[in-house]
């Protein structure tokens, strides 16, 4: 049930991606907590995260062993209507693409502008080169926030049968306080970043399987001895280690060079090197595109082993 209610959510993903998944209507919601618990407080971030959280968690799992116990098929609908929601992945996939055409046909200003639109930034002093650098970091994040991870935490509640959706909008969940608390919070206070202390850690909880299993998975379909080394000697040296490992894992993998130095905000923005492959622009792209896609189907492949383990067992 879990591998058929996965392929029909990234069915419907691919044929009608939302203009307004999940990720779009959290940030009203994780407002509400912000604005009615935050006096700068650890212990009360860490209220507000569990206030926030718990409720619709275990709404999703009461929800789906009702459904399940009128007919199985109603609890398999659900779980495809939460994952639709949850992924989003389409959204950036389809920028990729745009950028990978504009380059391939050397328009820079309309990749350096479709750029700016995929990751929420100006990108109007980037060359080519570093236009493809900077789509596929983004890329892949994004590919981590709104499809592996989803995937992954969908998984786990499923394999605990408290249904999938449950593990999803947990991961939505998490990642959305994390990110936006963070976001919006004055990073200079320390009585403001007391606050978001605590989803700031959640976050780095419900990432840490995620990152690992989609490097691992990296690793498996892409150049294994390259990824190895880059996850070893290149992650921690990423501002952001964990994130270091997705993206030093696909650099090393699909032989293409990610980080270095770039201009931004008329400064240049130092960044460790990634990666030891020489691909780069358009090659560089084709290359990350494929290892996104190939580690997706590995992932659903491995989902039926395990479904077909079940049913076996």
């Amino acid at each position: 049930m879990s591998l058929s209610a996965l392929i029909a959510a990234l069915l419907l993903e691919q044929l009608k991606p939302l203009s307004k998944y999940l990720y779009g209507w959290l940030p009203g919601y994780v407002d509400h907590f912000q604005h009615h618990f935050n006096s700068g407080e650890y212990h009360h971030g860490r209220t507000a995260w569990w206030l926030a959280v718990l409720p619709v968690v275990a709404g999703g799992v009461l929800v789906f062993q009702g459904l399940h116990y009128l007919h199985p098929i109603f609890a398999w609908a659900f779980n495809v209507v939460v994952l639709y929601l949850s992924m989003g992945f389409r959204q950036f996939s389809r920028g990729f693409t745009e950028i990978q055409q504009a380059l391939r046909m050397a328009h820079l200003d309309e990749a350096r502008k479709l750029l700016s639109a995929l990751r929420g930034r100006a990108s109007d002093e980037l060359n080519a080169e570093e236009v493809a650098r900077v789509t596929i970091e983004t890329s892949l994040i994004a590919a981590l926030h709104h499809l592996f991870g989803v995937v992954v935490w969908f998984v786990l509640f499923s394999l605990l049968g408290l249904g999938g959706a449950a593990g999803a909008v947990l991961y939505c969940l998490g990642l959305a306080m994390g990110m936006h608390w963070q976001d919006e919070l004055n990073a200079e206070d320390s009585g403001e970043a007391r606050f978001d202390g605590f989803a700031r850690k959640m976050r780095y909880r419900l990432e840490w399987l995620p990152i690992r299993l989609t490097s691992a998975t990296f690793a498996i379909v892409g150049n294994f001895e390259d990824t190895v080394y880059c996850w070893r000697s290149q992650a921690a040296s990423w501002p952001d280690s964990e994130l270091g490992i997705l993206l030093a894992s696909a650099a090393g993998a699909s032989g293409v060079r990610l980080g270095s130095p770039i201009r931004q905000d008329g400064a240049l923005l130092d960044r460790p090197e990634l990666g030891v492959g020489n691909k780069s622009g358009d090659a560089a792209l084709f290359c990350a595109s494929r290892l996104v896609w190939r580690s997706s189907v590995v992932m659903l492949v491995v989902l039926f082993m395990l479904t077909l383990a079940g049913l076996l067992g």
